[in-house]
């Protein structure tokens, strides 16, 4: 770490901080160990210098009974052996607890209830999160638990962890490590099968972690449970080619203050795993939504809130109140998370000393559905959006109401109607979510004069600065810098990239028709607007959005989505005015009028006012504000926009129309089918291009002038992440935007940022995956069986690296035609990857565990392409109407290839052949199909009920639950209830292997029958 920091502002040096400043790694720490081993010794040598207590415990009532000594230590109290057993079978090791539920306890119930042997009531303190350091830590390793049985009734390998962080007694971080040169998605993975075999086992216990870390000394990262928790329950859902969207994408970096990732372990422990900046992160820095998912804040989050905490606590003690040295902004780059962060800091700054309230304001058009449900929580009735004050005023003059959640508007109209308001002298901090445009002008201006002792923040990722600032308002106001202060924290979107926190952009320039002179600088943009909206151009563009759609969506690839199956992603359309977006909403109307029914897309269509549109855009690059005021709309414009919010009540069976309150609703409910997948594309002017986040969203088509601001805000909407299919977001642009794109890019990273913010030319990735399928033919020729470990293992990273290169060249035109690997060569090599894959998977001896280490497999890739049932009931069809002509069988050999190349049908290519061979020659595919998978599936359950002694109506009642939610509840009380009475206490008993086998043989069953009828 530097000892000398002469970058950086006091700020940023408190012992106290959460982020270092800046770090810089001790040489020697690259060669110090090399085995896994040696690794983990070295970690926890460094944790013990760190003061953390190691502990040798392997066994669960050492973890136990430790547990008790913590808790007691911390309440500085005794349990008695009673008051123990109440407490901990209740408020720790309830049964019906999983993972949900105990991160629920850490997070916003960590004060539980005792009931005292003399009736009396005490808090029992799990977690101080008022004096970090009254918390104590420590670790332990090689934490063991039992051998549990297979389904074939075989012992498995014991679990064994690598290291574990105890706070207070409870497991809350666990870390798991692979060797150097191992890839540390295998200790992701690795953490998936503890999941899956026992970390729900005995006391459950292991289910507090709270959060996850994995590194291969060379590389570090975290995450948060459940992060994991989803995965795993989507990977439950994986069938048909489903895909989660929780996984690996989503670990994070740790980092200075720079936005350095620190990653080697020996810096991540003296930094992340310091004692302060741990016990901060779990009490301070994770945020449980309104979903139940436990977010960790990434670095530069954190970061950012304490700069704003720190400059809060400074100018308050100098009485800065109410000038911009009090205040500040954080440049967050467009999909960084700075909603989350500046609801943290809100957070966080009502709890500082004599802060009064805290005002946290958005734009109206941020609080869509999602949002209002996150900030309700915090705030009852506080994010309400509707244009009366009466609500704010009441909060205003609630003294409990610490935290008030606004509207820029509402705000403002306040400030009109109520001269003298007592707040306005109170000690208040005002956190703008997004400090764009709506803040320099006259509500800026009205808000700062009426209050007298604040603080002003803003948040922004694409800030204003005198290259990309107007000349109109006031000349004061015109940079974020001039109406917020310093700029406290950066974290560009070559920052994001680079730690892939948000995806790079692929860019297409489509010259769909030559406009020859509206190009003349003589020519009005006016007139060049009218030319490109010639009808045969604008039937052009039309025609070729409609025929790429499917291919730069990804329409041939599923994955899971909000317990739904949903194919590829969806798009935005940019027109450059409302009159552009009424001609092009008609021709693609038009246009799908000869498609049948079920091949249109779903398409909806929104706008609204907006002022000083043309000399923001062309002068300035930001968009223009659109806001929910459809009565400045002419007359036409509006009829039209009522008409298409018809065909969408049609579409959807809603009730809207361009009233203000339904219009408003309209743009939320649009937003939520946006987020859902529920639409396929939705023309817009600006409303949509700014602010708004769907992560399903991966392609924008864009038929207007972007720069600047404005440009960065567009393209960005495109490039949340997802899942592992989701490697870039795509801009279809039918304008020369090359400079503009450059320039923006140059002006919001750095000039040397095209090569990361930008995907490279498809010839190169070409090349790349010429060079590979060369190797795959000539390491790996088809027929050639691969023997020995070494060429299994290069032959899985061959064409691993093959599937991701393909990934990218589906969504370039250039790639259709040119995919050098027949179908059938890609089935057939598919289907030794997959052999390979249930190989090198096998769990059943501690040989094929050492091989794990080396391999990482692409089975989400594979399944782009997945075969499905349909698919091979019409392939049986033909085998059918080909009997005895000789086609039979080559058609029966295509069966056996695609099951082959088939991740989830593998394992039902008995029950396919069987019915191939039994089918006779009048009977209905589909209904023969049907009758006997449903006759096959009751079969086998009667058997595994008759095998294992199950309760048979309770075990049916079990398994059309997890036929219905997609999967097979392994935690909770409902596995429990099936099972033949065994007590769980009893001495010698072997309920948790019993338990153990049920669940592998139920979730067998449940994975060959699943998605099949």
């Amino acid at each position: 770490m530097s000892e000398s920091v002469p970058r950086f502002e006091p700020i940023a040096l408190s012992s106290e901080s959460t982020i270092v400043a800046e770090f810089e790694a001790d040489p020697s720490a690259t060669t110090r160990h090399q085995s896994e081993a040696e690794l983990e010794a070295e970690l926890i040598r460094l944790l013990r210098e760190q003061a953390y207590e190691y502990l040798p415990f392997t066994s669960e009532a050492d973890l136990v009974a430790n547990l008790r000594s913590q808790l007691e230590a911390l309440n500085h109290m005794t349990f008695t052996n009673a008051e123990w057993k109440r407490f901990f079978t209740e408020r720790i090791s309830g049964e019906k607890d999983g993972i949900v539920e105990k991160t629920i306890r850490i997070q916003e119930d960590h004060v539980q209830l005792l009931k005292r042997d003399d009736g009396s009531s005490k808090n029992v303190t799990l977690l101080d999160k008022t004096r970090v350091h009254n918390n104590r830590l420590q670790v332990i390793n090689q934490y063991e638990v039992p051998a549990v049985a297979g389904v074939d009734g075989t012992p498995q390998r014991a679990n064994r962890y690598d290291v574990t962080i105890l706070v207070n007694g409870l497991p809350l971080v666990h870390i798991e490590l692979k060797r150097r040169g191992v890839d540390i998605r295998e200790a992701f993975n690795q953490i998936n099968r503890y999941q899956r075999d026992s970390f729900w086992s005995g006391s459950g216990l292991f289910e507090y972690v709270q959060l996850f870390v994995i590194s291969n000394g060379t590389l570090t990262k975290y995450y948060s449970n459940t992060t994991r928790a989803q995965h795993l329950d989507e990977h439950a859902k994986a069938k048909r080619g489903r895909r989660t969207s929780n996984s690996f994408e989503f670990t994070s970096w740790w980092a200075d203050a720079t936005n350095m990732p620190i990653t080697d372990l020996v810096g991540f422990t003296k930094t992340f795993l310091a004692k302060h900046s741990l016990l901060n992160v779990l009490t301070k820095y994770c945020v449980l939504t309104a979903d139940r998912m436990m977010l960790v804040l990434r670095p530069y989050q954190i970061a950012a809130t304490e700069r704003i905490l720190s400059r809060i606590e400074t100018s308050t003690n100098l009485k800065q109140f109410g000038t911009l040295a009090a205040g500040g902004y954080v440049w967050h780059t467009t999909g960084s998370g700075k909603t989350l962060t500046s609801f943290k800091t809100a957070q966080l700054a009502s709890r500082l000393g004599d802060v009064g309230k805290v005002l946290f304001v958005v734009d109206r058009k941020d609080l869509d559905y999602q949002t209002m449900r996150e900030y309700d929580r915090f705030e009852k009735g506080a994010a309400n959006s509707n244009s009366s004050t009466a609500v704010l005023k009441r909060q205003l003059e609630d003294p409990s109401a610490r935290i008030i959640i606004t509207t820029i508007q509402k705000l403002s109209t306040f400030v009109a109607k109520n001269k003298g308001h007592a707040i306005y002298s109170g000690h208040v901090v005002i956190i703008f979510d997004e400090c764009h445009r709506s803040q320099f002008g006259d509500m800026h201006a009205a808000i700062t004069k009426a209050f007298k002792r604040y603080h002003l923040f803003g948040f922004t990722g694409t800030p204003i600065f005198a290259a990309n600032a107007g000349t109109g308002g006031n000349p004061r106001l015109r940079t974020t810098a001039q109406a917020f202060g310093d700029k406290l924290h950066t974290y560009t979107i070559v920052d994001a990239i680079s730690d892939k926190n948000v995806l790079p952009f692929r860019i297409d320039y489509v010259n769909t028709v030559k406009v020859g002179a509206v190009v003349d600088k003589q020519v009005s943009a006016i007139d060049t607007e009218k030319a490109l909206l010639d009808p045969a151009r604008v039937r052009m563009v039309t025609q070729y959005v409609l025929d790429h759609f499917d291919q730069k969506t990804k329409r041939n690839q599923t994955y899971a989505l909000k317990e739904r199956r949903v194919a590829g992603f969806n798009a935005l359309f940019a027109t450059a005015s409302i009159e552009a977006a009424k001609i092009y909403y008609n021709m693609v109307g038009r246009v799908q009028e000869d498609l049948p029914e079920a091949k249109r897309l779903k398409v909806g269509l929104i706008f609204s006012y907006a002022t000083n549109e043309a000399e923001d855009e062309t002068a300035v690059g930001l968009l223009g504000e659109e806001e929910f005021e459809t009565h400045g709309l002419d007359a036409s414009s509006r009829d039209f926009l009522e008409d298409a919010i018809q065909d969408y009540n049609a579409m959807f069976g809603t009730s809207f129309d361009t009233s203000a309150e339904k219009f408003q609703n309209y743009y939320k409910d649009l937003s939520l089918r946006m987020k859902n997948r529920e639409i396929d594309l939705v023309i817009v002017v600006n409303m949509f291009l700014t602010g708004f986040d769907a992560t399903t969203m991966n392609t924008l088509w864009v038929d207007k002038n972007l720069r600047a601001h404005g440009l960065v805000q567009a393209y960005s909407r495109t490039n949340r992440i997802l899942n592992s299919v989701k490697t870039y977001g795509n801009i279809v642009s039918f304008r020369d935007l090359e400079q503009e794109t450059n320039d923006a890019i140059a002006l919001f990273g750095n000039r040397d940022a095209a090569g990361i913010v930008l995907l490279r030319p498809y010839g190169e990735y070409f090349g790349e995956y010429a060079e590979k399928v060369t190797e795959l033919r000539e390491r790996f020729p088809l027929g050639v069986q691969i023997a020995g470990e070494q060429a299994q293992k290069d032959f899985i990273a061959v064409f691993g690296a093959l599937l991701r290169l393909r990934n990218i060249l589906l969504s370039f035109d250039d790639f259709a035609g040119n995919q050098i690997l027949t179908d059938r060569d890609l089935q057939d090599y598919q289907s030794i990857y997959l052999d390979l894959y249930q190989s090198f998977r096998r769990t059943d001896t501690a040989e094929r565990e050492s091989i794990n280490d080396d391999v990482v497999f692409e089975i989400e890739l594979i399944k782009q392409v997945e075969i499905n049932v349909d698919y091979i009931l019409m392939l049986v069809e033909q085998h059918r109407a080909a009997k005895g002509n000789g086609e039979d069988r080559e058609i029966k050999a295509t069966i056996d290839r695609a099951i082959d190349s088939s991740p989830s049908l593998r394992n039902k290519k008995d029950l396919i052949e069987e019915f191939v061979d039994r089918l006779s020659v009048d009977e209905d595919v589909a209904d023969g199909w049907r009758t006997y998978v449903a006759a096959k599936r009751a079969a086998e359950l009667e058997r595994i009920i008759t095998e294992e002694n199950l309760k048979p109506d309770q075990t049916r009642a079990f398994i059309d639950t997890a036929f219905r939610d997609g999967q097979v509840r392994a935690t909770g009380t409902a596995i429990t209830t099936i099972l033949p009475p065994v007590s769980r206490f009893a001495k010698g008993s072997n309920h948790g292997t019993k338990k153990q086998t049920v669940i592998d043989k139920l979730t067998a069953f449940f994975d060959r029958f699943f998605d099949l009828a």
